[in-house]
């Protein structure tokens, strides 16, 4: 076994991982970036439609309008502390991405560009859409990820790429590092670190139909789920309005915020159902609910399941020069022009809301209330601070990635000095060998792909888009049959290294256990708001539910908490669009 000692270990090489490790070692500490795959393939390159931040490029905004977007996004269930230092600090955020590289689009006379998108508006709601999201044509994630990556090289952060971490070492006085496996070589390695971030992403990946990279299977939260340690508010889970029918492939949301029309196959914009006010332009949880009941109710295109997105009316130049990756890839996996011929679409499993919970300075909480775990820090997608509530507004996640990426990198610069290295904990080493020992002694009764099959599909069945009180119980029988299943699982006669099918046994541990935390919180809350849809329930409930889920895992048994969420400046209204 190999043993590594750093000052700060980053599990994670997407934007909220780079980009704290980027403070932390500008600030002079001694950095390493553990992922398991080469860091510009983390899932952060796929974002398309831009970063948010009220600068007012285009026409007047202001960080409140942001604020208010973001609060009222939410369904009323973020964290509103959070939200607005959040709002706040995504101006200059934005600003600190330019000066190190990013390759923003630019207006004419220099500036950032920014486009329409999704839930942002000016005059606190009340006033026409305002362009607040900066772009770099669609492909903001690439852009952002790759310049971040050459800062950290730049800035001589150390990275193990292809390392897959599997278990948090926790001493009784906080965190002491984490336990990898290298895939190439089949061995494992130790990490010391006086200071541990998780900044794995998110579980989109549980779904029969996702937006998201195949490595996108929520390991940092189940991690921290089998530490002993709380998820919070994980039954909310986003779906992308307009996945490429059927791969599930992101088309932005840029592509309505250029002025994309959703048609059913009537040819109705049947927006004006839903939001006449805001149309297309809507939050996501009312567009994808749109778009799953119009398919419901027999409107899919030649009674399919999807729906048209037209954008034949938009300009050849507007589609090539603003929209360059979704025409590309229209046309390698759909075979169609867009400027010819509408793409079609459906909702695909995208972002999760919920995660590790944690303070604005990205601390980990070890009630998930107050008390900090030493050492632990969480942030982006796998951290809950919590920003987007019940629902994300389009372009805040690479933002929120970028703001308190930076945050956990300046906090963790400040705290290495003063904090010690703590001694590995030599059981919890043992544990970790073990359980890989057993995987590759036990016969493979059970295929990983079968069992991973079953729960994608269950999920979507039961805990998608729309979801009640009878499928949820079903949902819970059929994972605790999986749970049985994966016990067969078996890696015997297979060599360790480049062992692809170890790390998807590992994975999908962790898959069933977030799916049971997922669909236990969504089971309890008895309540439509923002992602979160009862079909038994489909009405908001303040009086009962302006709380946060909190979720403890120990020894398979779960148990469930809740906290309240923060109200400090808007008071919860009826959202309409």
């Amino acid at each position: 076994m190999v043993t590594h000692r750093h000052e700060i270990v980053i599990v994670g090489a997407g934007i909220a991982g780079l980009a704290a490790a980027l403070e932390a070692a500008m600030a002079g500490r001694d950095v390493a970036v553990v992922s398991k795959v080469f860091p510009t393939r983390s899932h952060s390159v796929a974002a398309q439609g831009g970063t948010a931040a009220a600068l007012g490029n285009m026409e007047p905004d202001r960080w409140e309008w942001h604020f208010y977007d973001t609060v009222k996004g939410s369904d009323f269930l973020g964290d509103q502390n959070a939200q607005a230092l959040f709002c706040q600090e995504a101006i200059d955020t934005a600003y600190f991405l330019e000066h190190i590289g990013v390759p923003f689009s630019r207006t004419e006379d220099g500036r950032i560009l920014q486009r329409y998108f999704g839930g942002h508006y000016s005059d606190f709601g009340q006033g026409p859409p305002v362009r607040r999201a900066c772009l770099a044509a669609d492909r903001i994630g690439h852009v952002m990820l790759h310049t971040l990556f050459g800062q950290c090289l730049r800035y001589k952060v150390h990275f193990y790429s292809e390392f897959l971490v599997t278990r948090l070492l926790m001493h009784e006085d906080g965190c002491a590092g984490v336990l990898a496996w290298e895939l190439v070589k089949g061995e494992f390695h130790l990490f010391q670190a006086k200071l541990t971030l998780l900044a794995t992403g998110g579980y989109a990946r549980l779904f029969q139909v996702s937006t998201n990279a195949a490595i996108n299977t929520g390991d940092g939260m189940g991690m921290v789920l089998e530490a002993g340690l709380p998820l919070e508010d994980m039954e909310f889970v986003q779906f992308h309005p307009t996945g490429l029918y059927p791969w599930g492939f992101l088309i932005s949301e840029g592509v309505r915020g250029e002025g994309g029309h959703l048609l059913n196959a009537d040819g109705e914009r049947f927006m004006q159902r839903y939001a006449p006010a805001k149309m297309e332009l809507a939050p996501r949880d009312v567009v994808s609910r749109a778009i799953q009941s119009e398919i419901n109710a027999g409107r899919g295109i030649d009674g399919k399941p999807y729906v048209y997105l037209d954008i034949t009316h938009l300009s050849e130049e507007v589609i090539k020069e603003k929209l360059p990756q979704i025409r590309e890839m229209a046309i390698k996996f759909a075979g169609i022009d867009p400027k010819k011929a509408p793409i079609p679409v459906a909702p695909s499993a995208h972002y999760s809301m919920g995660g590790i919970p944690v303070n604005v300075d990205c601390e980990v909480l070890a009630d998930g209330k107050k008390e900090v775990v030493p050492g632990l820090f969480a942030a982006g997608e796998c951290a809950c601070v919590s920003i987007h509530g019940a629902n994300r507004l389009g372009t805040n996640s690479t933002m929120e990635c970028a703001v308190f990426g930076r945050r956990a990198g300046k906090r963790m610069a400040k705290l290495a000095e003063k904090t010690r290295f703590l001694p590995l904990p030599e059981v919890q080493v043992k544990m970790g060998q073990e359980e890989i020992k057993a995987l590759f002694e036990r016969g493979p009764k059970v295929k990983v792909g079968e069992v991973r099959e079953k729960l994608q599909e269950s999920m979507t069945q039961n805990c998608g888009i729309l979801r009640g009180k009878s499928q949820l119980k079903r949902q819970l029988d059929i994972l605790q049959d999986l749970k049985s299943a994966y016990k067969n699982i078996g890696l015997k006669g297979l060599p360790v290294a480049y062992n692809l099918a170890l790390q998807e046994a590992l994975e999908l541990k962790h898959m069933l256990n977030l799916a049971e935390a997922i669909v236990r919180g969504a089971l309890a809350r008895t309540e439509s708001r923002g992602a979160h849809y009862r079909t038994d329930f489909p009405k908001r409930d303040d009086k009962n539910w302006l709380k946060h889920t909190l979720v403890f895992m120990q020894e398979e048994q779960y148990r469930l908490d809740y906290k309240p969420a923060v109200i400090t400046s808007f008071q919860p209204e009826e959202r309409r669009f």
